[in-house]
């Protein structure tokens, strides 16, 4: 009986304790693995060298070459390799377009964003300044809130952006804002540092800029990881080797009507001269002043 009464009092116990530890909330774990295609150019590399500095819980990894035997859910893999579970690939193609991928590993989903207006921090040489390794402000548009396909984007923004607490490399700083802002079919990027100007009673606010900036424009949602059924698709991306090809197209289709002008103009100097029936041009006359002083 002794050993049936320390049964249920150790039981009666656990169960008075087991709520207190259901009260702790388990730490978030985020990790993103940061690369990108061969082929870039040194503007997509500033980028890329700027996304890693303003995600201390990235992983920086090398070049990832893509081919037709290659597909790109092998970067999960690397994810795994790296004990990462976001992903953040940027394709370049033609040395011109920049794709992000931007992915969950390993279930999904995953969003394919073409980066547009892109400006490096080298290029914009802005005043802001923050502590390397800071954790930021998220800071979404009401519009995020509005479409489905926009919170699911808002979503995995913010799994990849938001620097977790207890991340490795991060700073316990507060010290700069990440704006995303919907507009004309595009998140627009911004990044800030929050500056205080004053005594403690009276403190001034301000956000100076720090960069980089770029768009981001929606084209296709992924249920899986980097592959599945597409969930989502932009009906009004158009792509930029379509606006090239039309470029190209007017350019041509210029150069063929001065062709055409030319020929005509050529076809009108022969038809100056008077035609018979029988013959394409009149036969010259004797008494021209020309056949005469010739």
């Amino acid at each position: 009986m002794a050993a049936v009464d320390k049964i249920l009092s150790g039981a009666t116990n656990s169960a008075k304790v087991r709520p207190q530890f259901d009260r702790v909330q388990r730490p978030t774990w985020q990790r993103v693995l940061i690369l990108s295609s061969r082929g870039t150019t040194h503007r997509h590399r500033h980028l890329l060298n700027d996304l890693a500095a303003i995600l201390p819980h990235g992983y920086k990894e090398g070049k990832f070459e893509v081919k037709k035997s290659q597909k790109l859910y092998q970067l999960n893999e690397l994810a795994e390799l790296h004990n990462c579970n976001n992903i953040l690939f940027l394709e370049a193609r033609k040395r011109q377009d920049l794709y992000a991928w931007l992915s969950k590993s390993p279930n999904g989903p995953t969003v394919k964003m073409h980066i547009q207006n892109l400006h490096t921090m080298e290029e914009l040489h802005f005043t802001g300044n923050c502590l390397k390794g800071s954790r930021p402000i998220l800071s979404f548009d009401c519009a995020f809130d509005k479409q489905a396909h926009l919170l699911l984007l808002k979503e995995l923004l913010s799994h990849a952006f938001g620097v977790p607490e207890n991340a490795r490399k991060a700073k316990p700083f507060v010290d700069r804002i990440l704006g995303f802002s919907f507009a004309d079919g595009r998140v627009w990027v911004r990044q800030y540092q929050v500056k205080e100007n004053g005594e403690a009673e009276r403190r001034n606010i301000q956000l100076v800029e720090i960069g980089p900036r770029f768009c981001l424009t929606p084209i296709i949602i992924q249920e899986g990881s980097f592959g599945g059924p597409i969930i989502y698709e932009n009906r009004e991306f158009v792509s930029p080797n379509h606006l090239r090809a039309d470029t190209r197209k007017r350019k041509t289709s210029k150069y063929n009507t001065r062709v055409l002008q030319h020929v005509e103009r050529a076809v009108n100097k022969g038809n100056l001269g008077l035609r018979t029936h029988n013959e394409s041009m009149a036969s010259a006359d004797s008494s021209d002043s020309r056949s005469l002083f010739a």
